[in-house]
């Protein structure tokens, strides 16, 4: 099952999507009534996911809208908490000039870093130095703490992608990485909500890959994690408790722009793909800051 978050004329609602592939949707709100209107009141619906898709199958092909005649909103407009995770593949650590470490950092974002599939990465006006970083979020569907492995994934409403544009010389400033991470406009987050049953057990061994200009920038597996998915969220909820709507993005590969030799910024005009083998394509034109 696969679904967005969508804004059309001021009104917000939520869309289902037949596959990849698809270039329509089926506006929800249209021909189920009865369904909520935001993906959050949908997870925390029981049964929820079942009755949005079988309307969406159901529906008319009248009923199928572009996607591109609206704005994608990022899946989960407002989430209680965006838990970040870095360092989480051994090259991006060794390219970055960290030893293979015993454990994740982590940092979280906040909800007005982030952007909808199609809308403007922005490039503030104290930096130049924007960088991407391809990335697998993980959107929780069900209060959890103390998970362990074998219930680990049973809190998991669905993948998507995730763009962790960073600010790298403010990232410096301090030891701890937050504020590089949360200018505002740098987090592209969708394009689809992506249900675990279409994917492998815990979004193993898929392709991930990020394309600055149709260049192919970073190409790696989410097989190379250092933590993968069950591990990620036992370590999490050591800590916290994760509730519905909750995101938590894994952590990217090596070839990120600031290691590069020069390193390669991302800049107005340019566009930003994430790619992740079955979850999809999220893409973002850069600009600046106004």
């Amino acid at each position: 099952m696969r679904f967005v978050s969508f804004q059309e004329n001021g009104r917000s609602g939520i869309g289902w999507v037949k596959d990849s592939h698809a270039t329509t949707f089926v506006d929800l709100s249209q021909i189920a009534p009865d369904l909520p209107v935001d993906l959050l009141t949908l997870i925390n619906t029981p049964g929820g996911f079942e009755r949005a898709h079988l309307a969406g199958v159901q529906a008319g092909a009248n009923a199928h809208k572009p996607l591109n005649s609206v704005q994608l909103l990022p899946l989960i407009p407002r989430p209680g908490k965006i838990v970040c995770m870095g360092l989480n593949y051994a090259d991006h650590a060794k390219e970055g000039g960290n030893a293979r470490p015993d454990y994740p950092s982590f940092f979280l974002r906040g909800n007005t870093s982030m952007v909808g599939h199609q809308q403007p990465i922005i490039r503030p006006k104290v930096s130049d130095k924007l960088d991407y970083e391809a990335e697998l979020a993980v959107v929780i569907g069900q209060r959890a703490r103390h998970l362990t492995a074998a219930n680990a994934l049973d809190c998991v409403a669905g993948y998507s992608c995730f763009n962790d544009a960073s600010l790298r010389d403010y990232q410096r400033k301090s030891s701890q990485w937050t504020i590089g991470k949360n200018f505002d406009g740098t987090g592209p987050f969708g394009p689809c909500l992506v249900t675990p049953d279409e994917l492998p057990l815990g979004a193993a061994g898929l392709r991930i890959q990020s394309r600055l200009n149709g260049q192919v920038m970073q190409d790696a597996n989410t097989s190379d994690f250092l933590w993968n998915v069950v591990e990620s969220l036992v370590l999490i909820t050591e800590c916290m408790t994760l509730e519905p709507g909750d995101v938590i993005i894994t952590g990217t590969p090596a070839g990120v722009g600031y290691a590069r030799t020069p390193p390669v910024w991302m800049k107005p005009g340019d566009v930003c793909e994430i790619e992740i083998e079955g979850v999809g394509i999220l893409s973002n034109p850069i600009d600046d800051e106004i």
